[in-house]
């Protein structure tokens, strides 16, 4: 049987000028016709985290549940949700099997419950290859990286100030 769900591709990317230092994340979300593209930034963050954050932010931009296909060319990304790395993580107070803490916890935690609300498969595109939609979301982040007065990213932010290594080790 065929899902009465919409059916969304998302393109996802996040880009960094220095890594950590301000960051962008965009996203390209497409239903039938409809195109929608989002972007943001902070002032200092890492490249794993505006890869993540493309994804929240374009999953929060969702009204209903959906069927979601979301590109990214973050390996770390697809892997860890394609692959459910992160039911382990959970499982183990979000430490690895090395027993090192895992990174960006904050993110994860965001982005495994946006993903609970639909049904959401994740695919690894190449970046800087051609492909029309990830090299748009990779220019859409590079431009929000440079913008002026970005917010902070509280999540990353907190964590150095904390003396953690749990975000600072992402890049």
């Amino acid at each position: 049987m065929q899902s009465t769900r919409p059916q969304i591709k998302i393109y996802t990317d996040g880009a960094c000028q220095k890594n950590p230092g301000p960051g962008g994340y965009a996203a390209v979300l497409l239903h039938q016709d409809n195109r929608r593209e989002i972007s943001g930034g902070y002032r200092r963050t890492t490249n794993n985290r505006m890869e993540m954050m493309a994804a929240i932010a374009a999953l929060s931009a969702l009204k209903v549940p959906c069927d979601v296909a979301i590109f990214s060319d973050s390996k770390y990304l697809v892997d860890a949700m394609s692959k459910k790395w992160y039911e382990k993580w959970r499982r183990n107070g979000w430490m690895t099997s090395t027993q090192e803490p895992v990174k960006n916890p904050d993110l994860w935690q965001r982005l495994i419950a946006l993903t609970e609300q639909h049904r959401v498969i994740f695919l690894w595109v190449r970046g800087h290859a051609g492909n029309e939609e990830n090299e748009r979301c990779d220019g859409l982040a590079v431009h929000a990286a440079k913008g002026k007065d970005l917010p902070a990213d509280d999540g990353f932010e907190a964590a150095l100030a904390g003396g953690s290594d749990l975000l600072s080790g992402a890049i």
